[in-house]
């Protein structure tokens, strides 16, 4: 973002955070609090990338997070939307690709907190330990998670959820057996390395053109209780609670808070209960 977006933004946050502060408190006292889904890559402070953030920033949001949100895993994020009503905004925090320096501060830094969390991972790549598709161009390539690090993970109440085998754009793929490889035998195979069950599955890149209507029905079928998208919503009580929407782990300070402070132009640009 440059200079002058920032700028912008910045008195647009500013500007309407009274009202919003006024919203928020009247959609919590009418039980219509969002559930808002956090999604991020790789937290470290080198190699940095567009899907890298610092560890001080990480630190910062979690800081900033604790006393205003119920923070909650995916499970009781799905219990608040299904049950029709929520008095406390909450956040969840998820994980794409398995990046292994995850395991050096933002992990730790989570479950010293006692903050749930969803680790979603490509199943060939934490497997075989070849970069993801999107960093093999580098010299030194980040490297992913290994099954035994994933363990560790599951063993400290993380849980670690499938992004396909080898993180496809599923809105470009129309074989129905492919399609089924990378969304539920993928989360099979994920499952049988790990020894315990894989509940929930992330749609890599998770714009609306990276969705594909095939992999939630089978995904569904294949007993996931939840599928995550990443183009940017919120949830609210009553939404479908099968589809989550989650918000980037941004590192611009004000356009990650102006979503978590709930922008009204985005609420009223959403569907409800689209997939």
């Amino acid at each position: 973002m440059n200079a002058m977006k920032q700028a912008l933004l910045a008195t647009y946050y500013y500007g309407s955070l009274p009202f919003r502060q006024w919203s928020n408190a009247q959609a919590a006292r009418a039980g219509n609090a969002p559930v808002m889904v956090l999604f991020y890559h790789r937290v470290a402070d080198d190699r940095p990338n567009d899907w890298t953030l610092s560890t001080k920033q990480f630190e910062r949001q979690l800081n900033w997070l604790l006393p205003r949100f119920d923070l909650v895993s995916l499970e009781e994020a799905q219990a608040r939307i299904r049950a029709g009503a929520n008095a406390r905004p909450a956040v969840s925090i998820t994980f794409d690709d398995g990046y292994a320096d995850n395991c050096r501060f933002a992990l730790p830094l989570l479950i010293r907190h006692r903050v749930p969390c969803t680790y979603f991972v490509s199943v060939h790549n934490v497997s075989t330990g070849k970069p993801f598709p999107h960093d093999a161009a580098e010299a030194q390539p980040p490297r992913p998670n290994s099954i035994d690090e994933l363990k560790t993970l599951a063993d400290h109440n993380v849980e670690i959820g499938s992004h396909t085998r080898n993180h496809v754009d599923l809105g470009r793929v129309a074989d129905p057996a492919r399609i089924h490889d990378e969304v539920v035998a993928a989360g099979h195979d994920l499952a049988k390395l790990l020894g315990r069950p894989v509940r929930y599955f992330a749609f890599p890149y998770g714009l609306r053109e990276n969705l594909n209507r095939q992999a939630f029905d089978l995904a569904q079928e294949a007993g996931y209780v939840g599928v995550c998208s990443a183009y940017g919503g919120y949830n609210f009580p009553g939404d479908d609670a099968f589809h989550l929407r989650r918000i980037h782990g941004d590192s611009q300070w004000v356009r990650w808070k102006n979503w978590l402070a709930v922008d009204p132009r985005k609420v009223r640009g959403r569907q409800r209960g689209e997939r």
